[in-house]
């Protein structure tokens, strides 16, 4: 068989005119730090997302990290209960943990890879907690109207993890902008890129104050005059003073001007990015839907896919379709983390949970590469191994079937 082209799961979105613009600045030998251009990158940011306030961190895991962090600054919460998604990332739980909250963990919604809402309802009743991180899992959207109502009947503080959904909408609004806080990711691997970064936005001013001190040791010098007032004059703190001055236990997660600058040059074309991964999504749901377990869009959502989930009906059938993928040289990948309540580290503080949703996932789930660079051959190389192994065992797929 002649060695086809290897179909990696990402390819860098950063080109040569964003290096050519990055080499231009650096020219000019700037400051490389935190400064002007991450402001600009800011603003420019909230504009495209629709909110009032970004702040520019190093990772989405950093942006994870500030919001939970900010909720324990601002609020008296009524306990330390954060409901988290039984998929996700690693990042979504371990700052839950490490802050001293305690987690509790949701299963998945088979049709969408969201919050199982029936499961979330029945926690926020039992447990009450105070706050919840709701991951949109590859760039599919969650029953956000669903979610959102409950979370303000149950008086839920609603963070969202977004980091894999750039670009996705529901009811025509950008999520990012359904809870109290949001979070992105500009990692290389994600919808745009500036090498490492992320992303918090909100519209609540207060909230925006603490994440810029949280982002930088606690300090106040981030801040606008008039808030750097109000907390000198509330503490006595001369100007001088003020320069090593801490108000709030914070972090060192800032990012740098260098970063800012691809990050703006990639706002210019992200929306045609993420308007080929939709495209791709559904030349991927028509090929494989009539064979396979395919993902559901939300009604009235917009899809800006992150990678293609696939969850076959067996564990052993998920195997075979990962052999013949890799034996056609096509990158695949675990469906996130699979069971957060499998993972060692869960498992190490709390003992194993098993949630009957996201088991199955675990044991049948994979990913497939979606990015703007597919072409429409690699996307039938991918879609027709799938269908091989699936045809091959004589039945359609079915998440119902054991």
């Amino acid at each position: 068989m002649i060695n086809q082209e290897k179909i990696t799961l990402v390819k860098d979105t950063i080109d040569n005119s964003d290096i050519d613009n990055l080499i231009e600045w650096l020219k000019t030998y700037p400051r490389l730090t935190q400064g002007n251009r991450v402001r600009e990158f800011e603003e420019q940011w909230s504009k495209w997302v629709g909110c009032k306030y970004s702040v520019f961190v190093n990772s989405g895991s950093s942006a994870n990290l500030l919001m939970l962090a900010a909720i324990l600054e601002l609020y008296n919460l009524r306990n330390k209960l954060v409901v988290v998604p039984s998929l996700g990332w690693a990042t979504d739980l371990a700052p839950v943990m490490q802050l001293g909250f305690k987690p509790l963990l949701v299963d998945v919604d088979t049709s969408n890879l969201a919050v199982d809402v029936d499961h979330l309802e029945q926690i926020f009743k039992d447990q009450k907690p105070a706050a919840m991180l709701l991951v949109s899992v590859l760039g599919l959207s969650p029953r956000m109207g669903e979610i959102v109502s409950l979370c303000k009947k149950y008086n839920v503080i609603l963070l969202e993890d977004n980091c894999e959904s750039q670009g996705t909408k529901y009811n025509g609004v950008k999520l990012g902008n359904f809870g109290l806080m949001s979070a992105f990711s500009t990692y290389f691997g994600h919808t745009m890129s500036t090498i490492e970064g992320g992303m918090v936005c909100t519209n609540d001013k207060a909230v925006y104050d603490m994440l810029k001190q949280l982002r930088s040791h606690g300090w106040d010098r981030d801040l606008d005059s008039d808030s750097q007032k109000e907390l000198r004059n509330k503490w006595n703190v001369s100007e001088f003073s003020s320069l090593y001055t801490f108000y709030v236990p914070g972090f060192n997660v800032r990012s740098t001007d260098l970063q800012a600058v691809i990050g703006m040059k990639q706002l210019e074309k992200v929306d045609e990015m993420i308007t080929q991964r939709h495209k791709n999504f559904q030349l991927f749901k028509e090929k494989l839907s009539p064979y396979t377990w395919f993902p559901q869009e939300v009604s009235g959502s917009y899809t800006a896919s992150f990678c293609i989930p696939i969850i076959a009906n067996k564990k052993k059938k998920k195997q075979e379709i990962v052999k013949e993928l890799l034996s056609k040289n096509v990158e695949c990948r675990p469906l996130i983390c699979g069971s957060m309540g499998t993972q060692p580290f869960y498992i190490k503080k709390y003992g194993r949970v098993e949630l009957p949703n996201v088991t199955k996932i675990d044991a049948c789930g994979l990913y497939i590469p979606n990015h703007p660079k597919l072409t429409e051959e690699e996307i039938e190389r991918m879609c027709n191994c799938i269908i091989d192994v699936v045809t091959d065992y004589g039945q359609r797929e079915n998440m119902g079937e054991q």
